[in-house]
């Protein structure tokens, strides 16, 4: 198996390193409650899309009960 010729400098290790961040995801706000969720997806907490209600979420069955 290779060894090393010379030991890696931890300046040299983290610039390598520098690429395997993880990126935070971009967040909006839900325009019909107000909830954070992510960009072009349902709102879960009140099941509403492009204005419209495309899911039938757990809040509204039992507000109307």
């Amino acid at each position: 198996m290779a060894v090393p010729f010379r030991r890696t400098s931890k300046t040299k290790k983290r610039m390598r390193r520098t690429h395997l961040k993880r990126n935070v995801g971009t967040l909006t706000t839900c325009p019909n409650c107000g909830a954070t969720i992510q960009p072009h997806r349902a709102c879960m907490t009140c099941g509403f899309y492009k204005g419209r209600n495309v899911i039938e979420s757990k809040n509204e069955t039992t507000k109307a009960e």
